[in-house]
């Protein structure tokens, strides 16, 4: 076998210390503090998902951090209601009034009745014609001056039915107040003829 001369290498002497990058004990611990990162990365990425997941949605997922404040609930302050004139002999002649009296019902001459029911009462009456559509279902009041809603209530006890409505000025020129008699004013009569049944 071959043999090789010794060099410095082969014999070191005892009191020669280590030299360069040396491995040293772990410490102990040191394996929760890896779990301990995950554990927060982990959360992070849970948060964020179910976050992204309840905008997507527009859901809160039942969670109560991702809930959208509740607004406050604004009540409407309620609207003044009108005493109804329903005595026309209290009404002011100055105010100047008057009723003009349109019949949508197939009934002729319904117009003319209530006009010169109206008219007997008291109630400053203009004119009474069929209207446009004679298949008008429900009884309007029209007033197109505020102050005169008061009037249009109280038109509305004298015929038994109807509903107001404010509308512009032009919409029916030359008169304050317009009665559009509909089809439920003839409800009464119709229920009168019919037989009971058994």
């Amino acid at each position: 076998m071959a043999s090789y001369p010794k060099d410095r290498f082969d014999e070191l002497p005892d009191d020669v210390e280590r030299i360069g990058a040396h491995r040293g004990p772990k410490r102990r611990g040191r394996g929760w503090i890896g779990f301990a990162w995950a554990l927060l990365a982990t959360g992070v990425l849970v948060f964020g998902g179910l976050f992204a997941l309840s905008q997507y949605l527009d859901d809160d997922l039942g969670l109560p951090f991702f809930a959208s404040p509740e607004e406050p609930v604004v009540t409407p302050e309620p609207t003044a209601t009108v005493e109804p004139l329903t005595d026309p002999s209290t009404l002011d002649a100055a105010r100047g009034i008057t009723i003009d009296v349109l019949n949508g019902t197939p009934e002729s001459g319904l117009q003319t009745t209530i006009f010169d029911d109206l008219t007997a009462a008291g109630w400053p009456t203009g004119s009474a014609a069929p209207a446009s559509a004679r298949d008008i279902e429900d009884t309007y009041i029209y007033y197109s001056n505020e102050a005169d809603e008061d009037v249009a209530a109280g038109l509305a006890i004298a015929l038994g039915r109807g509903e107001i409505r404010l509308v512009e000025a032009d919409v029916f020129p030359g008169a304050e107040i317009t009665i559009v008699i509909g089809t439920d004013y003839l409800a009464p009569a119709a229920e009168a003829t019919e037989e009971p049944t058994e």
